[in-house]
C-alpha cells in the first residue's frame, strides 16, 4: 500500500487525534511489560476514544491485510501486546467510562477503565467487583477480559470470566456483535460471551463490558503464620482448603521474604521457609474460620502464628505478598511469570526455582495462590544489561521445563500472549488445536487481529 496516503484516509475517519505517526510516541508503545527486546515497530498507533475508531480501525486493516495489535494498560507480562513490525497498534486507554447501576447491581464499562477506579465506583455504591489481580490499580478491564485475569480472591469469589455478563465486540471486518446482556440467567444461542473472554485480543476488540456486581463483604480477618520449611506451609494450606474457603490464602518462598524484609523493615523472619497468608472476609462467621486456619497452622509446625480483626493491622499483615514488585522496581527490570503445579509438588517447584535462580546467577523469588497451585515466580536484574537479561530468560525457561516435569503447566491467569504461545502445541491435543484455529479462521479469516498472540 501507499502507506502515507492509506494512513492519512485512515486519519480522516477516527477522532481528532486519535492516530499517531509520530518516530518518539511509536517508541513508547512498542513493548509491553514483558520488556520483549525483540519487540517490532507499528507503522502507526490509533489511541481510540470511541467504538467507532475501532470499527474504522479494523475495517480499514482487514481490507488491506494489516496485522493490528489491541493493547489496554500494557501491562501484559507475556507479550499479549507487544508491537509488531509494520502493524497498528490499537490503544484503547482513552475509552474510560464507567456506569454504575446499583438496581441491577452491575456496571458498563470502556475497556480502558482501570480495574482500580472500577472497583471504586462500584465501593461508592456499597457494592463490590471481586476480581483483584496483582496489578489492579493499573491494568485496565478490557486487558483482564482479554486474559480472564484472576487474582488471591479467586479462590472464594472467581475469575473474570465470572463476572462478565455481556460485551460489545468489533470483529476483524469491522462489523459489531452484541454479547450476552445485563442478566445472569439469559443464554439463548452458544456462550459467546465465555469465547471471547480469555482471547487476548485475536477474535475480536471489546469496547464495552457489562459486569456483574455483588455486596461489598465484610472486612476481612487476617492470619500471617511463618513455617520451618515450605512443605509444613503447604499441608497446612491443603488442610484449610479442605475445611474453608478464604478469601485469601498466599505463600512466600524464603527468597520472597528476604525481598520483602529488606524493603520494608517489619521484622519478618528471614530465616523461614515459608510464609502463609490467610483472610476470611466471612463477617460472623470470619473469627471461626480464623481460629480453623490457626489451628491448622500451628498443627503443622509453624513457628509463629499473628491473627487480627483490625483492617488497618490486617493490610500491614499482607504487605509483604506486595511489597516484592515495589522493591525490585527499585533495582531494575521486574519480570512477572506463572505457572502452575499440583500443590504437593510446590516444595520442589521453590527448591528448584532457587536452584535454578544461583545456576543462572540472577534473582527470582515465588509467591503462591495456594488455593488454586498458582506460583508467581518474579524475576529482578539490573536496567540495560544484556548479559542479566540472557541469564533470566534462561531461567525462565528451566522455570517452564521444571513446572511441567512436576506435572505442572506454564499458562495460567497471565494469558499466554507471544511470549508462551511455542507452548501450547505441547499443552493441547492436536484436534483442540485445529479446532482453536478453526474458530479463529471464522472470525478473523485474513489473520489481522493479534497474530502472534495465543494461537497455535
Amino acid at each position: 500500500m501507499d502507506t502515507v496516503d492509506d494512513l492519512d484516509l485512515l486519519t480522516q475517519r477516527l477522532s481528532p487525534g486519535a492516530m499517531t505517526t509520530d518516530p518518539d510516541l511509536l517508541q513508547s508503545y512498542r513493548q509491553d511489560w514483558s520488556f520483549d527486546p525483540a519487540a517490532g515497530t507499528p507503522v502507526a498507533v490509533v489511541r481510540a476514544s470511541t467504538a467507532s475508531d475501532v470499527q474504522e480501525t479494523l475495517c480499514f486493516a482487514d481490507s488491506r491485510s494489516i496485522s493490528v495489535v489491541p493493547r489496554g494498560a500494557g501491562t501484559s507480562v507475556v507479550g499479549g501486546s507487544t508491537a509488531i513490525d509494520g502493524a497498528i497498534t490499537l490503544s484503547l486507554e482513552r475509552m474510560r467510562s464507567i456506569r454504575i447501576d446499583a438496581s441491577s447491581r452491575t456496571a458498563i464499562v470502556e475497556p480502558g477503565a482501570l480495574t482500580n477506579d472500577v472497583k471504586a465506583a462500584a465501593a461508592k455504591e456499597g457494592l463490590y467487583y471481586p476480581p483483584d489481580p496483582s496489578s489492579f490499580e493499573i491494568c485496565s478491564i478490557g486487558g483482564n477480559a482479554a486474559t480472564n485475569a484472576g487474582g488471591p480472591c479467586c479462590v472464594k469469589y472467581g475469575v473474570t470470566s465470572d463476572y462478565i455478563l455481556g460485551m460489545t465486540v468489533v470483529l476483524a471486518d469491522g462489523s459489531i456483535a452484541e454479547l450476552g446482556g445485563d442478566r445472569i440467567k439469559d443464554t439463548p444461542g452458544l456462550s459467546l460471551t465465555k469465547l471471547f473472554v480469555g482471547s487476548e485480543g485475536t477474535l475480536g476488540v471489546i469496547t464495552e463490558l457489562t459486569l456483574r456486581l455483588i455486596p461489598q463483604p465484610p472486612t476481612p480477618h487476617t492470619l500471617v503464620a511463618f513455617f520451618p520449611l515450605m512443605s509444613e506451609a503447604v499441608t497446612a494450606a491443603r488442610d484449610i482448603t479442605n475445611r474453608t474457603r478464604p478469601s485469601e490464602l498466599e505463600i512466600l518462598d524464603n527468597a520472597a521474604i528476604k525481598v520483602a524484609e529488606e524493603f520494608l523493615r517489619m521484622e519478618l523472619d528471614t530465616d523461614a521457609g515459608a510464609l502463609l497468608i490467610g483472610r476470611s472476609d466471612a463477617g460472623n462467621a470470619a473469627e471461626a474460620e480464623m481460629e480453623l486456619m490457626r489451628t491448622h497452622c500451628e498443627k503443622r509446625g509453624a513457628s509463629a502464628v499473628f491473627v487480627t480483626d483490625d483492617h488497618h493491622e490486617g493490610e500491614l499483615f499482607i504487605r509483604p505478598r506486595y511489597a516484592v514488585y515495589e522493591a525490585f522496581e527499585q533495582k531494575g527490570v521486574v519480570i512477572g511469570d506463572d505457572v502452575a503445579v499440583p500443590i504437593d509438588k510446590l516444595p520442589e517447584l521453590t527448591d528448584g526455582i532457587a536452584d535454578i535462580a544461583n545456576r543462572n546467577n540472577t534473582t527470582v523469588v515465588s509467591y503462591t495462590h495456594a488455593a488454586d497451585e498458582l506460583t508467581h515466580p518474579v524475576l529482578n536484574y539490573p536496567v540495560a544489561d544484556e548479559a542479566a537479561a540472557a541469564s533470566a530468560a534462561a531461567a525462565r525457561r528451566e522455570i517452564y521445563d521444571l513446572a511441567r516435569a512436576l506435572g505442572g503447566t506454564v499458562t495460567t491467569e497471565y494469558g499466554v500472549g507471544q511470549h508462551k504461545r511455542g507452548n501450547l502445541s505441547n499443552a493441547l491435543d492436536p484436534v483442540v488445536v485445529k479446532l482453536n484455529r478453526a474458530i479463529k479462521n471464522a472470525v478473523d479469516p485474513n489473520n489481522i487481529l493479534n497474530p502472534r498472540v495465543l494461537i497455535p
